[in-house]
């Protein structure tokens, strides 16, 4: 079985090449800091998309971020991989299978630092991408200047900025735009602080500092979409299927959704927008203000999971995909999303409604399995962020509690009741069996000390807790109220009982 290069795609181009991209000289236009499954199903495969549509014309160079990556295995393979998309669409399982040639070369920096600063020289590159991980877009103390290479990524880049500015004499027409892809609120922001106070902390000129501000405009993003990156359990079928071998393959859902946050000639520069079409599954958003998307994204997607989740596992369901294939959990998720989510957010409803049917459309993708207490980890700080400013939001709208809302902060609490502390984590119980919560110390040992505590009361601790709320949640109009009716139901009736009570007035 041949390895995937591109002798292999040229001799077998109708199926492997259908666009007639492979062997176009376009140039590199694109920087990007990271190769893993992530980014190659996402911007590269959008780059690939633009290609086949005519309206972008160029490639991405990777850069590894850290000492250990696939720069090597990405050049042994001529810079291809197969992408394998799947999920639903319009109700159907739909799959999806291309070879990706949007990537022109790859380089380890911590091998070859003077090839990446030779980069820095190219006329053409105009774009920077980046995935390096949450923890990526940080300030890492004690860098230097001749640090060959700086080991943080906003070192790296300060150190190819001034590359750059040096070798084309400062030219404010050679900066970059910077679509940062890392999973932190105003990541373009972030990176942006950082750069400047390298710059300022290395001493590297008040003339570099003046470019980097007029010549780089760095943009917030946010992006969506699940990788599930290489098929381990499967890859044996796949390349036999394929009959090709391909250290590379990458998976992942249909959806994919990028919302940019710049100036308007970005657009242009950079037209995702223009690649759209039937079977590309591409959501692209350009605007002056992300927030709204951000918000949407928090609240329906990540809202709809932390409100799902203890409690459907609690009722015996351990995947996402188990809960949509529940009539009853289905249809009270859908519609605490369109009675109490989407009444209280900023965006036109029609869009957002359109935005939770392919939530839950995403939800069910049978190839996707998430697990309940993966998703469970962590979910006081998670109920917080996701769901607490959808319940204070309705309260303060309609003089009352959701219902749907209440239930689910009920189950959280039902969910993190446990009498015994193991291993750093709460044991809890359901019926199929004891299970493990996971959170940070000080919350697990609150819950711990709730042990003994009546219904009333522990619903009012937990609702009083400055440490979990920052405030006294049981000044929301009548959610105290609820949240303890709710309780006492999952005990006295089930999870799903109470669920379904919930559910009839939301």
């Amino acid at each position: 079985m041949e390895t995937l290069t591109k002798s292999l795609v040229r001799s077998r181009a109708a199926v492997l090449d259908p666009f007639g991209i492979l062997d176009k000289p376009l140039p590199e236009k694109v920087l990007q800091f990271g190769e893993g499954g992530f980014l190659r199903g996402f911007a590269d495969w959008m780059i690939h998309r633009m290609n086949a549509a005519g309206v972008f014309n160029g490639r991405a160079f990777v850069v590894q971020p850290i000492p250990q990556g696939l720069a090597d295995t990405l050049k042994s393979q001529d810079c291809l991989y197969t992408l394998l998309r799947r999920g639903l669409r319009d109700g159907r399982p739909f799959t999806a299978s291309e070879v990706i040639s949007s990537i022109s070369g790859a380089l380890n920096p911590y091998a070859d630092f003077g090839g990446f600063l030779e980069r820095a020289g190219n006329p053409d590159l105009r774009i920077i991408i980046s995935n390096t991980t949450e923890a990526g877009i940080a300030y890492r103390g004690g860098e230097r200047f001749s640090d060959a290479p700086p080991l943080s990524f906003p070192g790296k880049v300060t150190r190819f900025l001034y590359e750059r500015y040096k070798r084309f004499s400062g030219d404010t027409g050679k900066g970059f735009i910077f679509l940062p892809c890392e999973l932190i609120d105003r990541n373009g922001d972030k990176l942006k602080t950082i750069v400047f106070g390298l710059a300022e902390e290395w001493k590297l000129g008040e003339g570099f500092i003046r470019w980097l501000g007029d010549a780089n405009t760095f943009c917030n993003t946010l992006v969506d979409s699940i990788m599930t990156g290489y098929p381990k359990e499967e890859i044996a079928r796949l390349q036999e299927e394929a009959d090709c071998e391909d250290a590379l393959y990458d998976t992942g859902e249909l959806f994919r959704l990028w919302v940019i946050e710049g100036p308007d000639h970005i657009k242009e520069e950079f037209p995702l927008h223009r690649a759209l079409g039937a079977g590309t599954d591409m959501h692209i958003v350009w605007t002056a203000d992300m927030t709204p998307y951000r918000t949407r994204k928090v609240r329906i997607l990540n809202g709809a999971h932390t409100m799902t989740v203890m409690g459907a596992y609690l009722a015996g369901k351990n995947t996402v995909g188990e809960c949509m294939a529940d009539p009853d959990i289905r249809a009270w998720m859908e519609g605490a999303i369109r009675g109490e989510i989407i009444p209280v957010l900023d965006l036109p409803r029609e869009e957002l409604e359109e935005f939770a049917a392919g939530v839950l459309e995403r939800f069910a993708n049978p190839y996707i399995q998430h697990y309940l207490l993966s998703i469970a980890l962590n979910s006081a700080a998670k109920f917080k962020a996701r769901v607490l400013p959808t319940i204070k939001e309705y309260c303060a709208a309609f003089g009352k509690a959701p219902n749907a809302l209440s239930w689910a902060m009920a189950a959280f609490i039902a969910f993190y009741r446990a009498g015994e502390m193991r291993g750093g984590a709460l044991v809890g119980r359901r019926a199929e069996g004891e299970y493990l919560v996971k959170d940070d110390a000080d919350v697990l040992a609150f819950f711990l000390g709730l042990e003994g505590s009546g219904p009333e009361e522990r619903v009012r601790r937990v609702l009083q807790n400055p440490r979990l709320w920052d405030e006294d949640l049981t000044l929301l109009s009548g959610f105290g109220e609820a949240v303890t009716r709710f309780f006492t139901a999952i005990q006295e009736k089930g999870p799903l009982p109470a669920m379904k009570m919930s559910g009839e007035n939301p």
